[in-house]
């Protein structure tokens, strides 16, 4: 079951990818980019490190997304077109049925050439929540608050340039 959802977020990932590089629309490309990093996510939480997919939706999919829609629309492109206009169900449908073929054509090579690879037990707690904390809280600790204190003068930075407001002379 794992390998069957591994090959249909691989594809869905490059579909949409390749979406994203062929459609005209700039609105339907970045939400053709949300899909490939929400599928990167679920890659990962297939490699079991939830802490990469969580960020993965958080910061890329999340923040990143939402500043490049706002570009997108202080750019004020002129062809505007709703994203629902050209979309048919069986459009749909077919890439699903194709996805799901695809993925076990590659699961039945894969079986057969004995390409599957087998998960060592160490494996299984790298790129975890506890594993990454245990790194950044003993290893890295003093790099992570070095951090913390510069994102927070260049915040505090930001808000002093926004509220400095120009005199007239």
């Amino acid at each position: 079951m794992i390998v069957y959802l591994f090959f249909l977020l691989a594809v869905l990932a490059i579909a949409s990818a390749l979406a994203m590089i062929i459609n005209k629309n700039v609105v339907n490309s970045a939400l053709f980019l949300v899909i490939n990093m929400v599928s990167l996510a679920g890659i990962y939480l297939l490699l079991n490190a939830q802490f990469l997919a969580i960020i993965q939706i958080l910061v890329y999919a999340g923040a990143i997304m939402v500043l490049f829609l706002f570009v997108i629309m202080l750019l004020n492109v002129q062809d505007e077109e709703k994203l629902f206009d050209k979309f048919r169900v069986k459009y749909f449908v077919a890439f699903l049925l194709g996805v799901a073929v695809t993925g076990q054509i590659f699961y039945s090579i894969a079986g057969v050439a004995d390409m599957l690879p087998a998960i060592s037990e160490k494996m299984s707690y790298i790129g975890t929540v506890e594993a990454v904390g245990d790194v950044l809280y003993t290893k890295y600790l003093l790099p992570l608050e070095m951090t913390a204190i510069l994102l927070t003068a260049a915040v505090v930075g930001a808000l002093m340039v926004a509220q400095h407001k120009i005199k007239k002379a």
